[in-house]
């Protein structure tokens, strides 16, 4: 049985419950959407855990790698982090700058491959959309997540991870400016905003299951 860790923030999190296993423990969003589809097809062959948090910054993760990471031992890991360290300095002055996301990022990457090292981590790429919790910031919220973006998509080459964009793929379904269908604020994706994401992560997830399973032929 191998398992598969969501890591990140509330678009991760989704209102997930701790005191519940399985499934059921997974939230509401594109972690639980991935998981009941992955385990109808490959059932006892992947184990999902959700360890997304509400308000996390990549120093949050950083700050949980030993409980939340190291020690579940995760053969697979999604990451979905960045929005947050833009909204808490645009918010409360509180956010990660550009300089450090991308130094935490590296150290959280170094050091979960230290003791993981077989681990296979994707990286998935921070969005952000025009709505009620950001149209009043729009152009810095615009600005600061494109930028941690990026950051996301150098730090998956230099560590060779794979990477999901989701910038791009969220613009384009929002070129008509029906942006309230993927998205409840322009941070929360809606569930059509998740089923997008799960379709883009489902794809590399699959990759690893068949990479598995050829491994063991």
């Amino acid at each position: 049985m191998k398992t598969f860790l969501f890591q990140g923030d509330s678009i991760t999190d989704a209102n997930r419950d701790d005191e519940k296993q399985g499934l059921s423990g997974l939230g509401c969003g594109y972690a639980f959407l991935l998981a009941s589809e992955i385990e109808n097809n490959h059932k006892d062959e992947i184990d999902f855990i959700n360890r997304g948090e509400s308000g996390d910054r990549i120093t949050d993760v950083y700050a949980r790698i030993k409980e939340d990471i190291i020690n579940l031992k995760p053969d697979y890991m999604s990451i979905l982090i960045g929005v947050n360290d833009v909204s808490h300095e645009l918010t409360m002055k509180c956010g990660v700058s550009p300089k450090k996301f991308r130094m935490i990022y590296g150290m959280l990457i170094d050091e979960i491959r230290e003791v993981l090292p077989d681990i296979k981590i994707v990286i998935l790429e921070p969005f952000v959309l025009k709505g009620t919790a950001t149209e009043k910031l729009w152009n810095d919220f615009d600005r600061e997540v494109r930028i941690l973006a990026e950051i996301s998509k150098q730090v998956a080459e230099k560590y060779e991870l794979d990477f999901i964009p989701l910038q791009n793929k969220f613009d384009k379904l929002t070129a008509d400016g029906n942006t309230e269908y993927w998205s409840a604020d322009g941070i929360h994706p809606t569930l059509a905003g998740h089923e997008v994401i799960k379709e883009e992560l489902k794809k590399v997830v699959e990759k690893y299951i068949a990479e598995c399973v050829f491994s063991e032929v």
